[in-house]
């Protein structure tokens, strides 16, 4: 987006009837959502992490950071299997998750909140980076609050996908609340610049739903996955101490 709004601008959109609507909006597609995070999850294999860390937590539950966490259906989910969980979210959608979810969750961004160093396990940004006026600051504070050895998982737009190239302008994820867009390649260097080593990326989505029949779109998704030209990507970076 270029002008940038000012951080404060995009605070108060977010708290203003906007932030309702999304909160409407986040809790009628709770489920969905939460099954596609599950599912970049998987692909990104954090749950062989989750596995490794549960067995050597030594009675000590691993925890994790959710920033911009929604409703927190991703965190109840998590803290159900185990995790000692906290959330970061701007919009009235944290005090839904205090209230009905009664999870922990911060309302102010993440560089405000002075999260101790070598905090957490593990860090989640699903659809967070792009809505960001410093997405380096906010690589350079998940580097700080983990542990050595912790891991950030970010699922973002992929600007360097199929669609993208084929829509440019017109693609679905060039919108107004978009800050910045990444291709892998960035995102990857922008991460090493951070402290961070890259273990992998993974991307899905050959064709948006409705622009294709499903024996167009079907094949089109197995190839985007397994070649990695998708419309969404999850990369896996873990903070190695040096």
């Amino acid at each position: 987006m270029n002008p940038q709004p000012v951080k404060n601008e995009i605070i108060e959109r977010y708290s203003s009837t906007f932030g309702k609507d999304y909160l409407l909006y986040e809790v009628e597609n709770e489920n969905a959502f939460l099954k596609l995070q599950q599912l970049a999850l998987e692909d990104a294999d954090f749950f062989s992490l989750e596995k490794l860390l549960m067995s050597n937590s030594a009675g000590e539950k691993p925890s994790v950071l959710d920033v911009g966490c929604a409703t927190g259906s991703l965190l109840n989910f998590l803290r159900d299997r185990g995790w000692r969980t906290t959330g970061v979210e701007i919009s009235p959608c944290a005090e839904y998750a205090r209230s009905e979810k009664k999870l922990d969750v911060r309302s102010i961004p993440l560089e405000e909140n002075n999260f101790s160093q070598n905090s957490f396990d593990a860090v989640l940004a699903s659809h967070l980076i792009e809505h960001l006026n410093d997405p380096g600051s906010f690589l350079k504070e998940t580097y700080r609050i983990l542990k050595n050895n912790g891991h950030v998982f970010i699922t973002t737009p992929n600007i360097s996908g199929l669609q993208a190239r084929l829509y440019s302008g017109r693609w679905r994820s060039a919108i107004f609340d978009h800050l910045y867009l990444f291709s892998k390649g960035t995102l990857k260097k922008m991460l090493q610049s951070a402290g961070f080593k890259v273990q992998g990326v993974r991307t899905w989505g050959g064709i948006a739903a409705g622009l294709a029949p499903l024996w167009v779109k079907k094949p089109a998704d197995f190839l985007a996955k397994r070649l990695g030209f998708g419309d969404v990507m999850i990369i896996r970076a873990v903070k190695t101490g040096h």
